[in-house]
């Protein structure tokens, strides 16, 4: 078992989703735009679930586009759905019953204006998800930040955990907060590195 509640972001492939739902992985998360380099067809999410369970799957999607969310996902019997664009969250609130994750990008937005998201749409948020494509730094203004929300929210910090030691501070300075990983792509079939994502699960591991 997992010392955090864990999500593993862009599983294309059963290496990663098996290995991580047998390490007590609580969510995987599996890209639904069909333009993305990581897009899982409903046909390949079929096949890759049937083989996991005890585990929550999420619908993810960068889309700003209620219509086409809608249509995509009941194509997907997902358990949640991630999405980017907060102006989203009332409508889908509304027209599904799946816990909504929002996912926010560290390279874009700081520490106070996750506190402005966190007011405004905190009771229609399951989990807020912090990312970074740029190698943000999880510094102290971040870690306040973490430190206050996180006792009222659920966050989930996918930035700044490039070794071990990153991973071991966070856990112990914010013991209830998450952990965000992506999946990567196979070597061949059947055949995968997992790389810092193992080490960070490792980590992670209860004695």
């Amino acid at each position: 078992m997992l010392s955090k509640t864990v999500k593993i972001s862009h599983v294309t492939n059963l290496s990663d989703a098996r290995y991580c739902a047998g390490m007590g992985v609580e969510m995987l998360g599996f890209d639904i735009d069909e333009a993305s380099i990581h897009y899982v067809t409903p046909k390949v999410f079929g096949e890759l679930s049937a083989w996991i369970a005890g585990v929550k799957l999420v619908a993810e999607t960068s889309s700003s586009d209620l219509t086409s969310i809608l249509e995509r996902i009941a194509e997907y019997p997902v358990d949640a759905l991630e999405i980017t664009d907060p102006a989203l969250l009332q409508n889908l609130s509304s027209q599904t019953n799946l816990p909504l994750l929002l996912r926010v990008d560290a390279d874009l937005y700081g520490p106070s204006d996750l506190e402005l998201m966190v007011e405004r749409y905190g009771d229609m948020v399951s989990h807020f998800l912090l990312i970074s494509n740029e190698g943000s730094a999880l510094n102290d203004e971040w870690m306040n930040t973490f430190t206050t929300l996180s006792k009222e929210h659920s966050l989930l910090v996918g930035f700044g955990l490039d070794h071990e030691y990153s991973v071991a501070a966070l856990t112990e300075l914010l013991p209830t907060i998450g952990i965000a990983l992506r999946g990567s792509e196979e070597i061949r079939p059947g055949f995968k590195d997992f790389g810092s994502m193992m080490d960070i699960l490792e980590a992670l591991e209860e004695d």
